[in-house]
């Protein structure tokens, strides 16, 4: 499994001219499966989405990284990106041969949703499988890669 985390100040996603999913401060994910993956793998993403300090604590300036987005109860925007198995080694098209078929993906990606709205958090999506506009205000910048 495999999530770009980025820290944004605002966040959306927008299908066939609609906006489906939009959050303010918080998290922007960019959700990768592969075929390998399991609830295990969920389970340890989700978590360390939810707990790692990235966001600066307001009473001490001087502390960027003091606070989770549980602490400061921002909200998380999932989507996601089959792109990020992308192989790019040999030819001039992308092999996706990485990433798991939309039946299995489509599953965990659901269950990796849904370990995320356990928190409390205000969790939206995009929508699986579809062409979408995100719009991302990056916060920092802060981008991170997570790997599973």
């Amino acid at each position: 499994m495999r999530v770009i985390l980025q820290r944004v100040k605002s966040s959306q996603v927008t299908v066939n001219g609609q906006i489906i999913g939009k959050i303010g401060q918080g998290l922007n994910l960019l959700v990768g499966i592969a075929p390998t993956d399991s609830e295990k793998e969920l389970e340890w993403m989700a978590r360390k989405c939810l707990e790692l300090r990235l966001f600066p604590d307001p009473e001490k300036p001087a502390a960027r990284w003091d606070k989770s987005v549980l602490e400061i109860s921002g909200e998380i925007l999932v989507v996601s990106q089959f792109t990020l198995y992308g192989d790019c080694r040999k030819g001039r098209r992308p092999s996706f041969d990485m990433s798991a078929p939309p039946e299995i993906a489509e599953k965990l990606y659901h269950n990796f949703v849904n370990r995320l709205k356990q928190s409390g958090l205000k969790i939206e999506t995009g929508e699986f499988g579809a062409m979408m506009n995100v719009e991302i205000e990056n916060d920092g910048p802060v981008t991170l890669l997570l790997e599973k």
